[in-house]
Formats: structure tokens, C-alpha cells, sequence
């Protein structure tokens, strides 16, 4: 069987806290399935790891992208919601777009611990999720996505990331 690793993408206070720059309310639904996925993984000796928004103050995806300013680095907004804090041997990889694998030492660590298959959490399902999961999928790892450990900013785009993910990549929806 593969090797396996679980990715929680962007719960951050910035994205979860009612009230938070970005935030995104169905992500508080999603909590305890995370945490049910992350104490499995635990269980089975698998990597847990964080991809997380990380991003300086005057970063160019906030006026690109019309973004408002959110997980800046150092800031409380950047930091992974209390309920699904990183414990000391989890993986933290800082990310600054779309893509946990884009300018970033995620495919290197996974590489380094042997990693070939992917359990994908988090948010947003049809953007970071989403390219991250392509990605994936583009670097030859077998790619899983929680159903119920994804939130979208709609259910429209939530559900149509969910199909495209399913029916032109390829990716194994639980």
C-alpha cells in the first residue's frame, strides 16, 4: 500500500473565525471531520501535515486577485485554528498562492518521507484545495479528498470543484 500523508490546507483563523477577513463559514462544519482525519492518521503513524497561507503584508495576490489582506505572516489570522493546532512532530509547509506545491518545499518533504499517496482537508475546496490537488495529481501522487473535510465559499462551486477534481483528475473522492 502506499505511503500516505494528510494535508489540512488553510484552516486559519483568517479563513474559519466568524467574522475573519476572508472568511469562509462553512469551514466550522468541517472541523471535526479534520480532527477525526488527523487523530486517524496519528493512529496509523502517517505525516500530518499543514499547508498554510503565509503571506507578507503588501503581497501582490491580495491586488491581484482582489483579495483582502489575510494570513499574514506572524499575525494571529496566519495561525491554524485552536481546534486543529499542529502538535510538535506535524509538518507545517508556508505557502503564498493557490498551490501548496507552488514555490513551496512541499513535493521535496514529500519526497524526503517516502510520501505517494495524498489525503486532502481543508479549504477553499474549488481554489487552494483544488490546485493543490492538480498538482498532486501532476507530480504522480495518488490524490484522496474528504468530501466532508472541504469547504467552498459557495455550495455551487464546492460541488463543481468536487466533480472536476473527480472526473478530470482523476482524484478519489471518500
Amino acid at each position: 500500500m502506499p505511503k500516505e500523508a494528510l494535508l489540512i490546507i488553510d484552516m486559519l483563523n483568517d479563513f474559519v473565525l466568524q467574522g475573519a477577513p476572508l472568511e469562509v463559514p462553512e469551514t466550522r462544519k468541517i472541523i471535526p471531520t479534520i480532527k477525526r482525519e488527523i487523530e486517524a492518521a496519528r493512529e496509523e503513524g502517517k505525516p500530518v501535515i499543514y499547508v498554510c497561507d503565509a503571506h507578507e503584508p503588501d503581497d501582490k495576490e491580495f491586488s491581484k486577485f482582489g483579495w483582502p489582506v489575510h494570513a499574514v505572516k506572524g499575525t494571529a489570522g496566519a495561525q491554524v485554528v485552536d481546534e486543529l493546532k499542529p502538535q510538535v512532530d506535524d509538518i507545517i509547509i508556508e505557502k503564498t498562492t493557490y498551490s501548496g506545491f507552488y514555490n513551496t518545499i512541499l513535493d521535496e518533504t514529500l519526497k524526503v518521507l517516502g510520501i505517494e499517496s495524498l489525503r486532502l482537508t481543508g479549504c477553499v475546496t474549488h481554489i487552494c484545495v483544488m490546485f493543490t490537488a492538480s498538482d498532486a495529481v501532476l507530480r504522480d501522487y495518488k490524490v484522496t479528498v474528504v468530501k466532508d473535510g472541504v469547504a467552498g465559499l459557495s455550495e455551487e462551486d464546492h460541488e463543481a470543484a468536487l466533480r472536476i477534481m473527480k472526473n478530470v483528475m482523476g482524484v478519489n473522492l471518500v
